[in-house]
């Protein structure tokens, strides 16, 4: 007869031990009055043209509740492109445009762009984040090329704020690093960039002229970049004294910018001034890219709950924005209907609903329909 020792822990108890250790532990959000999310299978359409996305990099929803996507082409093999070789290998499948606008039903409306690799002045190369701001007007980062770039709906350039492929470091006022994330004070005109890749900062532009307005770093402090970011620090419980990589940035209805500091793991709150407000770590041992992508808020007049899209750990976390508490989350890594590889864009349309759009080998958008929560 076996006798089992006092200190033997299951193995369901050992993976609950472990995932709290980490951060990861589910959160019924039932529970806490938070939203819940279920998938919407009918949403999005079928493409036309035979049309495939790369790599899915922003998400937006304008006021007419259309969904803008950028995406890679770059990404796409050879093996998903055999109707665009020469010959032809087969008889699907050709790159889609990198912005795509679909309306309420997932049905595209249009896509502009193609031409970006090989007209980068006027196209967004390599694009990284897209907002839609209340003059209509589509905005477009394009983190491997330092710009973000202003179009009307149809795709014709207004403005361009930085340059193609140059870049002078976290304190420069007039060029970019790689721009990742964009909002646009519907008050002010102000927009506010996360300028994440290289540079370490979020900077503020005039959204009608492109002048400089201010910029800051971590805790509002003045960027470093001779400070590397150790991710050894994580794991030992000390917070880096500057940004990691900055990824998406939003802003709130009472005047507070939030920033998702992808590798440290936190969302840092601001005043729209630089001023550091407050900070809260999601999931802090998680290493690689990190848990804190891009950040979304509830539609209702409170803004109650702040939404985080989480490409390590391949869910959405729920935040109750007056505390900052985690309430809920769902997805988990895979590829099948409601599953996620790689969050990476992500918004919200005038009744609540998510839309999630995947990067990595994830390339395609998901609709979550809400309930409660509100």
């Amino acid at each position: 007869m076996s006798v089992r020792s006092p200190f033997a822990v299951s193995s369901a108890l050992l993976v609950a031990l472990v995932a709290a250790a980490v951060g990861t532990l589910p959160v019924d959000a039932r529970q806490t009055g938070a939203p819940t999310f279920t998938i919407d299978p009918t949403w999005p359409q079928e493409f036309p043209n035979h049309w495939v996305m790369g790599s899915v990099t922003g998400v937006f929803v304008d006021s007419k509740d259309h969904t803008w996507i950028t995406s890679l082409p770059e990404t796409l093999t050879e093996e998903e492109l055999y109707e665009e070789q020469t010959p032809p290998m087969g008889t699907c499948c050709k790159a889609a445009p990198v912005v795509i606008e679909l309306d309420q039903n997932g049905k595209v409306v249009q896509g502009w762009g193609q031409k970006a690799k090989e007209d980068p002045a006027n196209w967004p190369r390599n694009p990284h984040g897209i907002f839609v701001d209340h003059t209509d007007h589509v905005w477009v980062g394009t983190h491997m090329h330092h710009r973000v770039m202003k179009f009307t709906r149809e795709g014709k350039l207004v403005l361009t704020i930085g340059e193609y492929d140059k870049n002078a470091g976290s304190n420069d006022t007039k060029l970019l690093g790689g721009p990742s994330g964009i909002w646009v004070d519907p008050k002010t005109n102000e927009v506010f960039i996360s300028d994440g890749y290289r540079n370490r900062r979020v900077i503020v532009f005039d959204g009608a002229t492109g002048a400089y307005k201010r910029h800051w770093g971590a805790y509002g402090k003045v960027p470093d970049d001779t400070v590397k970011f150790d991710p050894k620090l994580m794991m030992s419980g000390e917070l880096p004294s500057q940004f990691s990589t900055p990824h998406g940035l939003t802003g709130s209805n009472d005047g507070k910018i939030y920033v998702a500091d992808r590798r440290g793991n936190r969302i840092q709150v601001f005043e729209q001034s630089g001023k550091f407000v407050t900070e809260k770590i999601i999931a802090p041992a998680t290493l690689s890219s990190g848990s804190s992508f891009v950040i979304v808020l509830s539609n209702d007049p409170q803004q109650q709950w702040l939404y985080l899209a989480d490409g390590t750990n391949h869910k959405v976390w729920i935040l109750r924005r007056s505390t900052m508490d985690v309430v809920g989350e769902f997805g988990r890594g895979g590829r099948q209907l409601g599953q996620f590889l790689r969050p990476h864009g992500m918004s919200i349309d005038s009744k609540g609903n998510l839309i999630v759009g995947e990067a990595s080998t994830g390339r395609r958008v998901q609709r979550f329909l809400v309930k409660g929560g509100r």
